[in-house]
């Protein structure tokens, strides 16, 4: 892999495409800040040459972030001769050596690595490029060898050291809808129950977000299957999701239940659904004090 080290204008590089890793400015971001702005920048970025002055970043999308909140104009950067396959390998293996890593953010990376090695596989086979110029690949996926060898996921597999079933459960979790992996996120909503709810139609999903949002409570693993399998019958509606969702769970206190779509034409547009509750009380006070009145 060539290397070339330049100060480049920050206006000339374009993010990684649907880079999967979040860069928030949160305390860590500040904490990168500072050090810049007291030691400097360590290690370059890297990034490859797209089109004339034009570069796409590979690695460091948070240390270019710092340089921007520092209000510079230009940053240190590797510039590699890299396909897009290989950057997508390296973007995804620079970022996997953080120390926390979220549920969505692997989940991308891992569907993102399959179909940069599955199209690696193919242009190989097909001849489209000669084996010479896949050294950089062959170091990449060390140890199994060249891209040609074993099924795809299994060399996923051997890459990353998790189980191919895992590794699937993660790339399902790339199929729901992103209300419902920010719960995975979160902590709020189990891997296993995440995947389960990848199967059901994105607007079964979305009412699904919907009656999680307004009773505050997520479905249990069980619950999720029970969701799954009406799908697959077909017979998933509001109705149901909202049977399934409110059923008293351990240590639950009981609560009172609303279905949807039989109260929105009477809420005010654009009420969120955490709003509903207080706008519902404040109704039943008002037509109380009316009731009394009479």
């Amino acid at each position: 892999m060539e290397k070339l080290i330049k100060e480049l204008p920050i206006s000339q590089i374009n993010p990684f495409p649907n880079h999967p890793f979040k860069v928030k400015d949160d305390e860590d971001m500040m904490h990168l800040v500072e050090s810049i702005a007291q030691n400097g920048l360590l290690s370059p970025i890297i990034v490859r040459k797209i089109v004339h002055k034009r570069f796409e970043l590979i690695s460091g999308h948070r240390r270019l972030r710092a340089f921007q909140l520092l209000g510079r104009d230009t940053i240190p950067a590797e510039i590699t001769n890299l396909t897009k396959e290989e950057a997508t390998l390296y973007m995804i293996d620079s970022n996997l050596q953080r120390s926390v890593i979220l549920p969505s953010e692997k989940a991308f990376a891992y569907k993102m690595r399959l179909e940069a090695i599955k199209e690696y596989k193919w242009r190989m086979n097909a001849g489209r490029v000669p084996e010479r110029d896949f050294e950089a690949i062959y170091k990449l996926l060390a140890p199994v060898g060249p891209p040609t060898q074993g099924a795809s996921s299994k060399i996923l597999e051997c890459i990353i050291g998790e189980s191919r079933t895992q590794i699937q459960r993660y790339i399902r979790l790339t199929e729901l809808i992103p209300e419902i992996l920010n719960l995975v996120d979160e902590g709020k909503l189990g891997m296993r129950t995440g995947v389960e709810l990848s199967y059901i139609s994105k607007d079964n999903q979305r009412s699904i977000f919907e009656i999680i949002d307004m009773n505050e409570a997520c479905p249990t693993h069980a619950q999720a299957i029970r969701l799954r399998k009406l799908e697959e019958q077909g017979e998933l509606t509001e109705e149901e999701i909202s049977s399934i969702l409110v059923e008293l769970k351990p240590n639950q206190t009981e609560r009172i239940s609303l279905t949807a779509h039989r109260i929105k034409e009477y809420l005010p547009a654009g009420l969120s659904a955490r709003k509903y509750e207080d706008y519902i009380v404040e109704a039943l006070k008002n037509y109380s004090k009316m009731s009394s009145k009479n």
